[in-house]
């Protein structure tokens, strides 16, 4: 990321996303095939110039799926790909679930689905003796901590206060690269209705016997109206590391893990406290299979909070997820409420302010419950080196493949040519994606809540579309859970890059 500092307000951007190192845009395995494709037709017409032509347009039905990209930026074949997999999830069953009693999980528990349905959740204590939930995934080997924050907000904030704060995340991201083990990071902000109980309760535990009427009617009418409109806003910070073994020494379990994530946590909670984030608080596993229990079930969320000025819910990890789920094409219908996640497919473009994703992540009065996730995956100072290097280099070949310049290839090299010399003055190089989650309370809704996602997405710079086929998934990946979607797929991410 690029800072840009003058007279005016700072401006932040050169967000990029590395570049094909195929031809004129084409993937490094439809090169290879073209290549390939274009030395069979040669051959043939030695031999007739028919067979010669038959394999030319064999070999352009093969290129097109390869070739033929949408607006955002997926082929025909990566599209075809999607709806074959949903066939064969429709046609098996497997986009419905039922738990519980009278559910087919089969152990009468209410645990998550898909994605997370072999999660564990355990917890420990870190440094300064503070209790934190660690959960394992053990399909991939992770294991997640998350972290509560209370960000201050840029409300009533002079400009070079949110410089700083932007500054020192900033600084905070890029050391994930030198983080031991750890191999993901995620942001979810999440805004919903408040349900008013925290205020009650506040003012419960304030009010003397002796105080006036006047007083006392004031505060009536205060827990009466107050929670009426106003949205309660949540940040969580989700660390992700790697159980793999390290070299000459086994792999590691759980616990393990818990003493490695447990002496890291202190100073990384330290480091937030300069980012704006407020207070950062390792959440417990009690807490956490709350906060997943509401996102699934949102009608609870009244019944959790009382519960928890009631001295806790005590809510397991078996009980966090829906007893019912079915996940549609284009939406995902659990324990009664509807939800779609998008996917950002472009980065802000050109410099932006550091308040570009405000509108994205204030609460909107057509979504009952927003979630937006910002993933991260950060490179270590080597891959960093290679990555950005590649990118120069295939920004170069491809501007050089026109026989006249144009002026977005020579920007596009300029702006490679600056993240590689960024890199090599010591700045990280980090991976990330956003994931946007609406939630509502019926199907009626969700045009509204499409709509209102429409027009935010520009004003935040961004592209969107949404996770068509894959609601469920996305939706698990939009929750703090630390679950890093390229390692569930079939295909290995370096065979999905070369399509």
């Amino acid at each position: 990321m690029a800072v840009t500092e003058g007279t005016g307000p700072r401006t932040y951007g050169n967000f990029r996303k590395p570049r094909a190192s195929g031809l004129r845009g084409l993937s490094l395995g439809a090169t290879m095939l073209l290549f390939g494709g274009l030395i069979a037709v040669v051959l043939g017409t030695l031999v007739s110039v028919w067979i010669a032509l038959a394999l030319a347009v064999v070999l352009a039905l093969a290129m097109a799926p390869l070739a033929v990209r949408d607006r955002h930026g997926r082929t025909l074949m990566q599209r075809g790909a999607v709806r074959l997999a949903w066939w064969r999830t429709t046609s098996s069953g497997g986009n419905l679930y039922r738990s519980g009693p009278l559910g087919r999980a089969g152990s009468g528990t209410c645990r998550l689905p898909g994605l997370a349905a072999q999660s564990s959740l355990s917890e420990a204590q870190d440094g300064y003796g503070r209790p934190f939930a660690v959960l394992t995934v053990p399909a991939t080997n992770h294991h997640t901590v998350v972290v509560s924050c209370d960000a201050d907000g840029a409300a009533l904030v002079d400009e070079r206060q949110v410089d700083i704060w932007v500054a020192h995340w900033g600084q905070w991201l890029s050391a994930l690269g030198t983080e031991p083990g750890l191999v993901a990071a995620s942001v979810t902000v999440e805004t919903a209705p408040d349900p008013g109980v925290r205020l009650q309760q506040e003012i419960g535990a304030n009010a003397v016997n002796d105080a006036p009427d006047l007083a006392r009617e004031m505060l009536r009418d205060v827990v009466a109206a107050y929670p009426s409109g106003s949205a309660q806003i949540s940040t969580r910070i989700a660390l992700t590391y790697s159980g793999a073994p390290r070299a000459g020494a086994p792999r590691r379990n759980v616990e393990e893990m818990a003493v490695h994530i447990g002496t890291r946590l202190p100073g990384l909670t330290a480091g937030l406290s300069m980012t704006g984030a407020g207070t950062a608080v390792p959440m417990t596993a009690t807490e956490l299979a709350e906060a997943v229990r509401v996102a699934y079930d949102p009608t609870v969320a009244q019944l959790v909070e009382e519960a928890r000025a009631a001295g806790g819910t005590g809510l397991t990890w078996d009980e966090a997820g829906p007893t019912a789920a079915q996940e549609e094409w284009d939406h995902y219908r659990h324990d009664g409420v509807h939800s779609i996640t998008w996917a950002m497919t472009e980065a802000p473009q050109g410099e932006v302010f550091s308040n570009v994703l405000t509108g994205l992540v204030q609460p909107s009065r057509d979504i009952a419950r927003k979630r937006v996730t910002l993933l991260y995956r950060p490179h270590s100072r080597a891959e960093g080196a290679r990555v950005v290097q590649q990118d120069y280099k295939n920004a170069l070949f491809t501007a050089q493949q026109q026989p006249i310049g144009r002026a977005s290839d020579d920007a596009e090299v300029v702006a490679a040519r600056k993240a590689a010399e960024e890199q090599a003055q010591g700045h990280g190089v980090i991976q990330f994606g956003m994931l946007i989650t609406a939630t509502v309370d019926s199907a009626e809704d969700l045009p509204r809540a499409t709509a209102a996602v429409d027009n935010l997405a520009p004003a935040a710079r961004i592209a969107v579309r949404p996770a068509y086929g894959s609601q469920a998934a996305a939706f698990a990946a939009a929750l703090p859970l630390g679950l890093v979607l390229p390692l569930h797929t079939a295909l290995p991410q370096t065979v999905r890059d070369a399509m």
